[in-house]
């Protein structure tokens, strides 16, 4: 669950983007995995899907190269988009599932980046 005031809009890298509502100072919280909120399950599970219904979690979800587990996000953050020199990174020492932490400070209006190869299968 995004854990910082955001709102949606065209991004410059892909489609829809997270961007920063307010100024986020480096070291803040962003993002946690929110039990009954954001969805973990067996990745065996997609296969078992309807072809678009299947596309559409592996386009909005990923699986977790660390826990083996897909895993959906449930609100806005399944709009992060990949950058090579992220803006956020996900810190494994807070949780099993890595809380996603502010890089460096971060402007108001600002798109908010991680880099997916920190956390998924290929």
């Amino acid at each position: 669950m995004l854990l910082v005031r955001t709102r949606l809009q065209r991004s410059p890298i892909h489609g829809l983007g997270v961007f920063a509502a307010e100024p986020i100072a480096a070291g803040t919280e962003v993002w946690r995995f929110t039990p009954g909120f954001d969805l973990e399950a067996n990745p065996a599970l997609l296969e078992r899907q309807p072809g678009p219904f299947r596309e559409y979690l592996l386009h909005h979800g990923y699986v977790d190269k660390r826990l083996r587990l897909f895993i959906l996000c449930c609100d806005d953050a399944r709009f992060l988009n990949h950058s090579d020199t992220p803006n956020i990174a996900p810190d494994y020492t807070r949780d099993r599932h890595g809380v996603d932490i502010a890089l460096r400070d971060i402007r108001e209006g600002e798109e908010l980046t991680v880099d997916y190869r920190m956390m998924e299968e290929e």
